[in-house]
């Protein structure tokens, strides 16, 4: 909506208005409204919630909490507590939330697309301090950094994704990389493109990774015979495949752990 100063109205608006004071004007010329020294009720309740992270850290806080939190910031002139609210019972978690498509977060009363681009670039901080924990260091020595990582990537993600990890004889992560996205519930694989990549980067061993967007990380029989077929393949040519990890939003299950290889 284009007010009469030919700005735009828009929720991220927030950003600019700083500390005005809000008050409407009724025909007999008297002031209505918020004036300097009266707050919005919302400010006593956020400095609240500050105390509480303060003195007993997250672990004691609901998921809309800490969403409320995160959106102080990105909104500092409106309640947020609705929108995260609304936030949880719309995507289910934190996690979900912050991992979901710009375009189901814009339905979102109260989100524009600068608040939508600003909760987007705590996600991609989140994902990279997931990332280096898992570089510089044994992958495998590092199993639970190493879940952590994949599943802030792609499990929440909307279409299947194959993914692939690189490593040197020392199991050193050499690079990551998705090589295949496919739809809500198949990914193509190819061998063949999974053992020149391998080649291309002189990697020893690897380990694969794909997502089930349905949450439910269980393996099927295909995912079982794709990644047998790789092993064949890869084992005349000096390539070890460590592991074949599906994750999903309900948690992750290791081929190599359920005895499936």
């Amino acid at each position: 909506m284009t007010s009469r100063t030919g700005k735009t109205d828009d929720p991220d608006n927030d950003h600019s208005r700083g500390n005005q004071s809000v008050k409407t004007q009724t025909p007999g010329g008297k002031n209505h409204g918020l004036s300097e020294d009266q707050s919005p009720h919302y400010l006593g309740h956020r400095d609240r919630l500050r105390e509480r992270f303060v003195s007993n850290g997250h672990e004691t806080m609901a998921d809309y909490e800490l969403l409320e939190m995160v959106l102080f910031r990105i909104l500092p002139r409106r309640d947020t507590k609705p929108i995260a609210k609304a936030l949880i019972e719309r995507f289910g978690s934190f996690s979900e939330a912050l991992s979901a498509p710009p375009k189901l977060l814009s339905e979102v009363k109260g989100l524009g697309p600068m608040a939508i681009t600003d909760l987007k670039v705590i996600l991609a901080a989140a994902q990279r301090f997931a990332r280096d924990g898992v570089r510089d260091r044994p992958v495998l020595s590092s199993w639970t950094q190493l879940i952590d990582y994949i599943r802030s990537q792609m499990a929440f993600e909307e279409k299947e994704q194959f993914r692939i990890l690189f490593m040197d004889k020392k199991n050193m992560l050499i690079a990551d990389e998705v090589q295949q996205v496919g739809t809500v519930d198949h990914t193509p694989v190819y061998t063949r493109e999974v053992i020149k990549r391998s080649l291309e980067l002189s990697a020893t061993a690897i380990i694969l990774v794909h997502n089930h967007p349905s949450g439910d990380p269980s393996p099927s029989s295909a995912d079982v015979r794709m990644t047998k077929a790789i092993i064949e393949v890869a084992k005349p040519l000096g390539i070890i495949v460590h592991d074949h990890v599906i994750v999903g939003r309900s948690g992750h299950v290791s081929l190599r752990a359920k005895k499936l290889l």
